[in-house]
């Protein structure tokens, strides 16, 4: 269950970041509204995770599936750079998160 809490924190934490992008600075009410409630969220569910999980693995896992949704929203949706290795870089990272899930780091 604290693993499932990370996942979907790190899913919030690709929210915020691209609802941080649409604020434009904070200057738009809706996206920095929607920024704020992503980040409390996000950091909710992770702080409640590490009440079962090893912190080191835990951040490494939430902050890897929030910049590789990051990365990929704005290639899909934002019109930034799609590049062979940016697509690499991204599968390297979620490798890297899938590793670190199966490390067993729960108590």
């Amino acid at each position: 269950m604290a693993w499932l809490l990370v996942i979907v924190a790190g899913l919030l934490e690709t929210g915020f970041a691209v609802c941080l992008k649409l604020s434009h600075g904070f200057t738009r009410l809706w996206p920095t509204i929607a920024f704020a409630c992503f980040a409390l969220g996000s950091f909710g569910l992770l702080t409640l995770s590490l009440r079962r999980l090893d912190v080191g693995p835990a951040y490494a896992v939430w902050t890897g599936i929030g910049a590789a949704g990051t990365a990929v929203y704005g290639m899909v949706f934002l019109g930034d750079l799609v590049s062979t290795l940016k697509i690499v870089s991204i599968s390297l990272v979620i490798l890297g998160v899938i590793g670190l899930q199966l490390s067993g780091s729960a108590h």
